[in-house]
């Protein structure tokens, strides 16, 4: 077997100066793939978002490295020392507490250093979780967009909600589980309560469980079940269907709608009925027909 055919594994562990960006599971160990396996038994340094964290899973393989932190507080003073270990001729590589380096994990600082200076930069795929969510959510997978956390504070959240609100593509967040519940109550008024939703839970754990159906269902799931704010989340929300051309003439169909009802409803009840007959966000709604009784 000629170097072109060889695994790169097999030519270059413990080569001089190779960055590896190594996947590590995100809950079963037995998700260790025997390449990441091997690199990590080859390599003279390893990064580490949580060393204590990394060192069990080192410990579990027997390993013994040298082991230096690099999380989002530190990674730009430690980039520095990292990128001299690898043109010294070191091997390093970057691991995540759990999945695949830099998907909503440090380490853009560092890649970005190294490629900048010519340095070697080797993926070692494996687990993910936003992968491992979506391929078992039952959801379009054709085009997905994945936005990482959600804004931590109510009104932030529901800003980004709104952005996102007309987009077609499958939606993937990750979310915390003291949020959890929170978050889902946000999809509910901005996205609408009918809106698809499913949530990934403690993926590939024991008490793994998925929560699906439209937010409403989802919510109610969420508060009978007694673990359902423990353990972290994948939240995955089908997008809506594309419009056609006659988008406008849709937009002017909801306006003729919520003319009809503002001399009957408050406004907050004629923004939840508009919305659940239009599909469009709560919010948009609430606003355009705040606009149109101003403006009558």
């Amino acid at each position: 077997m000629d170097d072109e055919t060889r695994p790169a594994a097999e030519t270059s562990v413990g080569a001089a100066g190779v960055l590896y960006i190594v996947a590590t599971p995100i809950g079963n160990l037995d998700d260790l793939s025997p390449r990441a396996e091997k690199v990590l038994a080859g390599v003279d340094v390893v990064a580490a978002e949580d060393t204590r964290h990394s060192g069990r899973l080192l410990q579990h393989l027997g390993l013994h490295k040298r082991l230096i932190a690099l999380h989002d507080h530190n990674e730009r003073d430690r980039a520095g020392a990292l990128l001299a270990e690898l043109e010294s001729g070191r091997s390093v590589a970057l691991i995540s507490d759990a999945g695949t380096p830099l998907i909503s994990d440090p380490g853009y600082v560092l890649v970005r250093a190294a490629r900048d200076r010519g340095l070697t930069v080797t993926p070692i795929p494996g687990p993910c979780a936003l992968v491992t969510a979506l391929s078992a959510a039952g959801l379009p997978t054709d085009r997905f967009l994945f936005v990482g956390f959600l804004p931590a504070k109510r009104t932030g959240r529901r800003s980004a909600l709104t952005e996102l609100a007309r987009e077609s593509a499958t939606l993937v967040f990750y979310e915390s589980p003291h949020r959890i519940l929170d978050a889902v109550d946000d999809m509910a008024e901005v996205l609408g309560e009918s809106r698809e939703l499913v949530l990934g839970r403690e993926l590939t754990k024991a008490f793994e469980t998925f929560y699906a159906g439209s937010v409403r269902e989802v919510q109610s799931a969420l508060a009978a079940d007694p673990h359902g704010t423990k353990g972290e989340f994948v939240v995955m929300v089908r997008g809506v269907e594309p419009v056609a051309d006659a988008e406008q003439a849709g937009a002017l169909d909801v306006d003729r709608l919520i003319r009809l009802l503002l001399p009957e409803l408050p406004v907050k009840k004629v923004a939840k009925l508009a919305s659940e007959l239009s599909g469009r966000p709560k919010n948009e709604m609430y606003q355009r027909a705040l606009a149109l009784k101003q403006g009558d």
